[in-house]
């Protein structure tokens, strides 16, 4: 990942981590985290003017390296700032700190879209002049890095039932409620703590759009991912992949090689 820009540049904000964003050992979660992400994103567009040039972006990935965990109570700031951009889309970079030690860098690849169309749209002369104060990289491309295809259905498939509350104004399930599904399944994996037990990353790709009345399918198999210990969560909606997720650990240094993880 991108390293933080000069001391005031980029997006800052904070506050407590809440009882309702924990789990059961009182570590936030990913969908939490998820959470926090889109809160100073609306946070940031408000507070720069962008929210009337370009109010509308939906995320096609997300990545999440947790370095030590926050854990219930604990203030934490939260940085933004971009990492990359094209004319389209940009990487947008948010470190998660807290003042008992909690360390989480995340990454996500936003795309600026049509309120008319909903089709990826140019972002402004405004926004692109503001997103390249901490990146030189006007070049970003889309590189998928999670294959499509996903194993043979198995006793161990689920089916994840969508609330009224998981869906979005556009009537797209929201980005968080993935990330519930996906604590859903690592809760029911026996000795998850090899995989989330120490520095790790989590990765979520949304590859096609899920909306109200789809019948979602998790499918997940744990497997190695080169050294790693790794969980990959499919959402399937009538047979075809509409997100993969994978969380897998890390074993070195994460919070200096966090850019050396297998993606």
């Amino acid at each position: 990942m991108a390293p933080p820009p000069p001391s005031g540049e980029g997006f800052e904000t904070g506050w407590p981590v809440r009882a309702g964003d924990v789990d059961t050992a009182n570590r936030l979660r990913y969908d939490s985290v998820a959470r926090y992400l889109q809160d100073i994103g609306s946070d940031n567009l408000d507070a720069s003017g962008l929210g009337d040039t370009d109010p509308f972006w939906i995320v096609r990935r997300t990545v999440i390296d947790v370095v030590r965990p926050s854990v219930w109570p604990e203030r934490v700031t939260l940085r933004r700032w971009c990492s990359g951009l094209s004319t389209r889309w940009s990487n947008m970079r948010v470190d998660i700190t807290g003042d008992k030690g909690a360390l989480i860098r995340t990454e996500g690849f936003w795309i600026s879209v049509s309120i008319t169309s909903g089709m990826p749209t140019r972002i402004s002369d405004e926004g692109i002049a503001l997103l390249s104060r901490t990146t030189d990289e006007h070049r970003l491309r889309w590189k998928q890095w999670m294959r499509d295809a996903a194993p043979e259905p198995s006793a161990d498939d689920r089916t994840f039932v969508l609330r009224a509350t998981d869906l979005d104004a556009f009537d797209h399930v929201n980005n968080a409620v993935y990330w519930q599904a996906v604590e859903d399944v690592l809760a029911a994996t026996p000795d998850v703590v090899a995989v989330t037990g120490g520095p790790h990353r989590a990765v979520i790709e949304y590859l096609g759009p899920i909306v109200a009345g789809d019948a979602i399918t998790l499918r997940h198999r744990r497997h190695r991912d080169g050294d790693a210990e790794a969980i990959t969560v499919w959402f399937l909606v009538d047979g075809t992949v509409r997100t993969i997720a994978r969380v897998l650990a890390y074993q070195g240094n994460l919070s200096s090689q966090a850019s050396t993880i297998s993606s």
